[in-house]
This record gives C-alpha cells, structure tokens and sequence, in this order.
C-alpha cells in the first residue's frame, strides 16, 4: 500500500474546512447531506460577521509609509478643500455677472475669474502628490502582507493544513484577499480623505454665507449617513459571501488542475467542470446582491440631494426676500453643500472597498498571527555539537490532528541505533509512516518522547534538526524550477559542484547530462517532464546534498518500474552509508538488507530483529506477511504468451487488482505520456536492461520541443467578442443602458434646472417667490428619476456582469481542463498560475465590459444632451469650451497607458508569486 492510502486510514488527509468527497480523482466542494449543509451556512454567517478594524489595515506600515500616508493625507485634505475653494469664488461671479453693467461686467467677471487659475494650479499639485504618495504605500504594504501571509503559511505545522486550509484557498486568497486589502489602503483612502474634506468644507463654506440657509440644508445629511451605513454593512456581508464562495471554487480549480493526468484518467473533467460551476454560481448570486445594494445606496443619496436643492431653492428665494441675501450668496451656499453631501455620496465606492478589504484583512491577518505549536521559523532550541544520529520512540502517544479520537499509537516505544538500517513493515493504517512523520516533527505525540541522541526533539532547534534529517518520499515533489534549483532547495547557498557531486551519488548524472540544459533544465510543474524514477534519484539528490546524519526513506521505490527501481536503490544503497537510515517499506524483497527489521500491527511494535532471524519463526508476523505477499503475486502472475521471453513482472502491492505489465523484447515504443506519469497505477512496469537509457533520450528530445520562447506577444482580445459573451444577456443590457442612459441625462437636465433658478434669484419679490415653488417641485422630479434609474442600472449590469464573470470562468475552466496533457507542462500554465487567472482575469473583463459598459452609456447619455443643450443655450461661448475637450481626452489616454504597462508587468509577477506559494 501506498503512504498516501495509510494518511487517508488514519485521518491526515482529512479536510475539515469544506466537505470533500474523493470522487474520479477531484475533491469536490459540495455534499448534499442536508446537515452539513446547515453547519456550512452557520460557518458562512460567522465569516461574514469577522473583520478586523479600519485602523489596522495599516498595521503592516513601516516608517517610510507612515511619511508617504501623512504626505498623502495633507494633500488629500487640501484637494479635498479645493472645490469647497470654488463654490466660493464661483458666488462672486454670479454676483459679478448679476450685479454688474455692460460698462464694468467684463472688469468685475476677470477679476473673480484670475482666482480659479490659482485654485486650479494648487489643486493639481495637491493631487498628483495624493495619489502618488497612497499609491506606493498602498503597493508597498500590499507586497509586505502578501510576504508575510506567504511566510506564515509557510511557518505553519502539518496539522493546519490538515483541517483549517488547502493550497488552493492559499492562493486564492494570494491572489484575490490582497488585491481587495491593497484596494482598501491605497489610492482609495487619499480619495475618501479627500471627498470627506469636501464634505466638511462644503458645509463650513455655507455657513459661513449664511448659516440660516446652511442650517435647513443640514438636515440632508443623516438620511445620507444612514443610507450609506445600511448599504456599506449589506455590500460587506455580500461581498464576503461571495469571496468565500468562490474560494471554493478556487480550492476545486488548483485541486482539479494539480492533478489533471488523474482527472483525465478517469474522465473526471466533466464532473470537476459541474462542480466548479456550481460553486461560481453561488458567487453570481451574491455578486447581483452586491450590485443592488449599491444601486439603492446611490439612488438614496441623490433623491436626498435633489430633495434638499429643491428645499434650499424654495427657502432661499424667502431669504431673499425677507432676510436681504443676494443670488451668489445663495448660489455659494446651494453649491457648497452640493458639491460637500455630492461628495459624501461618491464616497459609497471607497466605503465599499474599506468593507471588502476588512474582511479580506480579516482571513490574512489572522494566519498572519497564528502561532503554530511547531514552528518552523523558531531560532530558539538546543544545537548539539556532534549529532550521532540515535533515534528513539519512547512511550508514545499520538493520533492526527484530522482525526483526534483515532489513536495511532498507544503507548509506541522503538529504537534505532546510530549508522544502522532499520526498515519498518507492516500493513497499512499500521503506523509506519507516522514514525517519519514524527522523527522529521512534521506532528508531536500527546504524550511520549521522540529523542535524537537522547535529547527531546521538542527542546532541539527545530530548523537545525531538520537540516541533518533526509527525506526521499514515495511521490517525490519537484518545484517548478530547474534541476539545479531543486537540487539547492536541499541546502541553503549550495555550490554548483556540491550539487554536481550529490546528483553522482544519485546515480542522476547520466540522465542529466544528456539533457539538452544540463542542471538549468526546467522539470514543469511538480516535475512532470521527468520519469517516475528520474524525479525520484533528482530528490535524492535534494536530500543528500546536506549531508545528513539521519536518512528517512518513505516509500521511495514502491511507485517505480523494477528497472527504476533498480537504478534508485543503487542510488540509495550508496548514500545510506554511515548514517542512521529508517526505510519504510511494502515491498519486503527491499528490505532484507536491512541491519534490523521492525513489524507493526496497529500502532503496535510486535516483532524485530534482522532478516534471517525473522524468517527463523515461521509462525511470526514478518514471515506470514512474505508468505501473503508470495501467495498475493503468485496468484495474479498469468503465463507468458507463447513466442514471448519471460521477463521480470511487477504488481503494485495494495492495488485491488493486479496491475502487471509484460513487455515482448522488440518492442522499444514507449508513450512520452507515460514517462511524465509513472506512478504505482501506471502499466510501465518493464524495461530492458539494454534500454535502460530509452527514457532519458525521450526526456531530452520533449524537453527541446516544449521549449517556448517567454517572451511571445500577447494578443487582444477585440471588444465586439468580450461582449458577444453578455449576448444571452442582451435585453438585460438593453434595459440597463435605458436606465444608465436616464441616469446619465439627469444632470445637464440638473444644469437648465439649476440655471433657471440662478436666472429667478434676480426677479422680482412677487416672481421669485412663485417661480421659485416651480422650480423646486422640478427638483423633486429630479429625485424621484434618480432613485428609480439608478438603482434599476446597477441591479441590471450586476446580473449581465455577474454572468459574464461566471460564463468566462466556467468556460475558461472547460477549456483548460480539456486541454491536451503536455499543455500543463509549460511553466505559464502551472495550476497556481491558472488559479491566479481564474481568480482575478474575469473580474477585470467584467469591469471592462460591465461596469465601464454602464459607465460607458451613463458617459455617452450625458455627453450628447449635455452638449445639445449647451448649443441651444449659447453655440459660441460651447465652441470655446469643446477646445478643452481633446486636452482632457489626451490625459486620460496617457494615462490609462502609463497604468496598463505596469498592470501587465504586475499581473506577470503576481501569477509568478502565485505559483511559488502554489509549489
């Protein structure tokens, strides 16, 4: 039996944060019990209700970001002051043009107007330093969280993988956590400053015109707080929902995508495509919530500010009339608090972020300050000066974490004295490979001691033991890297001739030498461009280039062909000289060298000794298990077919039924598939001894084709097919740009609205007081369109986005894991790379074509009926104006280029990371 099937006996394997049923190879994140599924939506509730506080966003800030935040700040606020500023100076114009004579109006106008030119310069340099300064601190201290969440994970016991997380949900939240907490401590909080210094300096602004007028329109301002304090705690709760949901999925797509050749095997892609859909549709569900959420938040706030016009419209024509203001001072007031509550509204996105970041905060920062029981970063410890390399097991207690009530060992004591060989056999669930995973500390006993050279492993420093422990596993894990890097992950600042000189001991040098790199040859990812035996001498290599004193071998041969096999114990046989080697084993024919053989039964040392002295009791437990194993291979060995030359067979121990491959000796084909996938399910179980250097020749020969050039240029996808993708959802979109167009057509019909009440200020008592009860009840109509479109186009463009983000996810999904088997080889196609892209790329097609798209025709709408009426009002004086237009269209170009070079270079280093945090 093979390790991974003793960890599933007693419980290592078990993932208690999702329901996991092995099924065709993928581990799926959906169970129809209906219990568990009540116990999961209770674990939902209690994530959605966990963030950390806002101020602790910044906890990760060194000195320097302190200095750009507080840099940042001031000039956030004083940018924020700006337009406050202009609803000042603006009054005075309006009291120009009022006032003023056809002799003396232009004098007065330029004047007033000279005092824009300086607020403008000012408020430039104020904003290039706000959104400079929060930019880099808000990348900087994303780039330190994700080194310390990477770090942490890292520092992390076995047993918190066991139960609380999966490789996929780490980078996930890498990938996706981040991006929302960068989001949250970034350029948005110099915009919030900002805005809310609007906010503040409207209001300060009008009451110091007119405080009368100030105070009525103050009453605006808690039904706007109240909208936007339900809406924040309703896009939070959605939006962690649909974070958690999708992390699922997530943990689906690495899990599916890591193990593709087992998916393909069993032809489980079409079960892990229905699986992975129905996670993302859950997350589709609560991202339309999202959207609506925020569609009533914004349509709230502007029927509240249109209200609160009409209302300062109306009793600002009385204080003219009876308290003597003047239609600039009331114009200033009007204005101050338009631009000040219009500021609070536009706030709702940053409040959003913050939401979203807290609770992504939330999931980081608390595996950011988990300590775990065995640490692997603790320099604390006692150092020996000479380690021997005894082992022993004394009195041991201990069950996997997973699996707390199933006892492993009970009461478990053994012995290995220095620079023997001990192999321990037994069935499987027995224990044996418990033994490793307590020597290495990898887990630590209940009770008990595990001792090396008579110290307790628990006081030793913990990096340094491990440093003279190797370990040579039955599925070795090769990175993502080279040859030579792998080797050097061994043993830190390796020399190229320490590496050269363990891959001789790995009996590796032939193979690697032949390759058309050498050791700078990349393996693909988790080593798939190398054989099963290939891969295996590479991680002896890893193991012995620290030249350890004490060698666990866990398997290491059991997944291997026999003439792997045999290259790798020569390899083995070599490097187990003069030190402590524990050998966990099934096959009992590797074993028989060993200077002292241990046999558990359930937890259980029930005989030892030597090969000759066991076999010497023929009622013993050693001797019935080669009698079984005997008996096992005799039975399932068929007879050579006629004209064939008999020749060794191989059957995977443990298999419920024989897997046994015969090879006649012309046949020299072999499958280059089959030599990226060796493993104990394979057919290859014969070589020739003449072609024992067939794989390596086939190895060079698929390494020097699949070599692509990096560097190849990326193509663009043309708009008209991102949105041929929302074609389903085309009278959707319809009936959201219907409503984006109405919402993009209230504010220049606002401008004849507000002008014509400009234009009633200067009228007559009697005049003013009747057309000023008109205008106002326009306002209200205003009020009344904005809470109907507005929340109308978010709920539409959140369905039509959110089904953009579920059918680019699903059908990218089914496309990749329909892909042909040497397509994952390539390092850019590596599953933590596909998890990364899944994870952020449909999110950044769904803003270009669903939210910029609403945006888009709210843009267009409000372009066009603006530029009509402003040609009805006055052709001239709009002809002048347009000369301004291409100069803010050429910003906004260079712009959105400057950004997209470092978003590409960015999103290339991110997919890199993630990969790393993947291997």
């Amino acid at each position: 039996m093979a390790i991974k099937e003793e960890k599933e006996a007693n419980g290592a394997t078990k993932d208690t944060g999702t329901s996991t049923s092995k099924d065709n190879g993928i581990i799926t994140g959906s169970e129809k019990d209906t219990d568990f599924n009540g116990e999961k939506k209770k674990k939902a509730v209690e994530l959605e209700k966990k963030k950390v506080p806002l101020y602790k966003l910044f906890a990760f800030a060194d000195g320097f970001d302190v200095t750009m935040m507080v840099i940042g700040g001031v000039a956030a606020m004083a940018n924020g002051m700006a337009q406050p500023m202009m609803t000042f100076i603006f009054g005075d114009v309006i009291n120009a043009f009022g006032g003023g004579t056809n002799q003396n109006v232009l004098h007065r106008v330029t004047k007033v107007i000279l005092n824009f030119v300086y607020l403008g310069i000012a408020s430039g340099v104020a904003s290039f330093l706000s959104v400079t300064c929060w930019t880099i601190t808000g990348e900087r201290q994303a780039a330190r969280i994700r080194e310390l969440y990477l770090k942490s994970v890292l520092r992390q016991d076995i047993g918190f993988f066991d139960k609380e997380m999966t490789t996929g949900q780490v980078v996930e939240r890498m990938s996706g956590d981040t991006l929302l907490v960068q989001d949250s401590i970034g350029e948005k909080v110099g915009k919030f400053l900002q805005l809310i210094t609007t906010f503040f300096g409207g209001f300060i602004v009008a009451f110091v015109r007119g405080w009368l007028l100030a105070l009525v329109m103050l009453a605006c301002i808690p039904p706007i707080v109240v909208a936007g304090a339900v809406v924040s705690r309703m896009i939070s709760t959605f939006s962690t929902r649909s974070q958690a949901k999708y992390g699922e999925a997530g943990n689906v797509a690495e899990q599916t995508i890591g193990s593709i050749r087992t998916v393909a095997s069993f032809n489980g892609e079409s079960q892990a495509v229905r699986i992975y859909n129905q996670l993302i549709h859950k997350a589709y569900k609560s991202y339309v919530q999202e959207g609506t959420a925020t569609g009533f938040g914004m349509g709230s706030v502007f029927m509240i500010l249109f209200c609160s016009y009409g209302l300062a419209v109306w009793y600002g024509s009385k204080l003219i009339v009876n308290k003597g203001y003047n239609g600039g001072i009331i114009i200033n007031i009007l204005m101050a608090v338009m631009t000040g509550a219009m500021s609070l509204g536009q706030a709702t996105p940053c409040i959003t972020a913050f939401a979203e970041g807290q609770a992504a905060a939330y999931r980081m920062f608390e595996a950011i300050k988990r300590k775990p029981d065995i640490d692997a970063l603790d320099i604390t410890g006692i150092v020996l000066k000479d380690i021997k390399g005894d082992v022993e097991l004394k009195d041991v207690y201990f069950s996997y974490p997973a699996r707390p009530d199933h006892m492993i060992f009970n009461g478990f004591s053994l012995r290995i004295t220095s620079g023997s060989t001990m192999a321990i056999v037994g069935e499987s669930g027995s224990g044996k490979s418990t033994v490793i995973n307590l020597v290495e500390r990898f887990y630590d006993p209940q009770s008990g001691q595990v001792l090396i050279d008579g110290v307790d492993l628990k006081t030793m420093k913990l990096g340094w033991i491990r440093s003279n422990i190797g370990l040579v596993s039955q599925e070795p894990l090769l990175f993502a890297t080279t040859i030579k890097e792998n080797i050097a992950y061994g043993k830190e600042d390796a020399t190229v001739e320490e590496i050269k000189r363990a891959i001789e001991m790995a009996n590796a040098a032939k193979f690697v030498d032949k390759l058309p790199n050498g050791i700078d040859t990349m393996v693909g990812e988790r080593g798939i461009q190398l054989s099963g035996g290939q891969k295996q001498r590479i991680a002896i290599a890893r193991a012995i280039i620290k030249n350890p004193k004490i060698l666990l071998l866990d398997e290491a041969t059991s997944a291997l062909d026999l003439e792997s096999e045999r290259v790798v114990q020569e390899a083995l046989n070599r490097i187990m000289l003069e030190r402590t080697t524990i050998i966990v084993a099934h096959r009992l024919s590797t074993v028989r060298n060993a200077n002292v053989i241990a046999v558990i039964h359930q937890g259980k040392l029930v005989e030892q000794g030597s090969h000759e002295e066991l076999i010497k009791n023929t009622d013993g437990p050693y001797s019935q298990l080669i009698h079984l194993q005997a008996m096992h291979q005799d039975k399932y060995a068929p007879p050579p077919p006629e004209g064939d030359i008999d020749l060794p067979l191989h059957v995977s121990p443990g298999a419920n039924s024989a897997h046994i491959s015969r090879s006649p000796i012309n046949s020299q084909s072999r499958s280059i598939s089959s030599l990226g996938n060796s493993n104990r399910h394979s057919f290859n179980g014969f070589a020739m001894t003449h072609a024992q250097d067939f794989p390596e020749t086939t190895l060079a020969k698929e390494t020097e084709g699949t070599d692509q050039d990096p560097n190849a240029a990326k193509k663009n996808v043309p708009m008209r097919r991102l949105f041929a993708l929302n074609k389903p959802e085309a009278l959707v979109l319809l009936f959201g740009s219907i409503a984006a167009s109405v919402h993009g057509v209230i504010f220049p019909i606002f401008s004849i609205v507000m002008s014509s009440s400009i234009k009633v200020f200067y009228e007559p008592p009697d005049q003013l007081l009747k057309d000023s009860r008109f205008w106002a009840s326009m306002y209200v109509v205003l009020a009344g369109a904005a809470f109907i479109s507005i929340p109308a186009e978010y709920f539409l463009f959140g369905v039509a986005g959110g089904k953009l983000i579920e059918r680019i996810r699903s059908s990218t999904f089914k496309s990749v894991v329909h892909q042909e088997i040497n397509w994952f080889d390539e390092p850019k196609n590596s599953s933590g790379s596909i998890t990364a892209r899944l994870s952020t790329d449909a999110v950044n097609v769904k803003r270009l074509v669903g939210d910029n798209l609403a945006l888009n025709v709210q843009t267009l709408a409000t372009v066009i009926s603006g530029f009509l009426i402003a040609i009805i009002a006055n052709w001239k004086l709009t002809l002048i104006i347009l000369v301004v237009v291409p100069m803010v269209g050429l910003q906004g170009y260079f712009q959105v280029k400057f950004l997209k070079g470092f978003s590409a270079n960015a999103k290339a280093m991110y997919e890199e990371a993630s990969q790393i945090a993947n291997d």
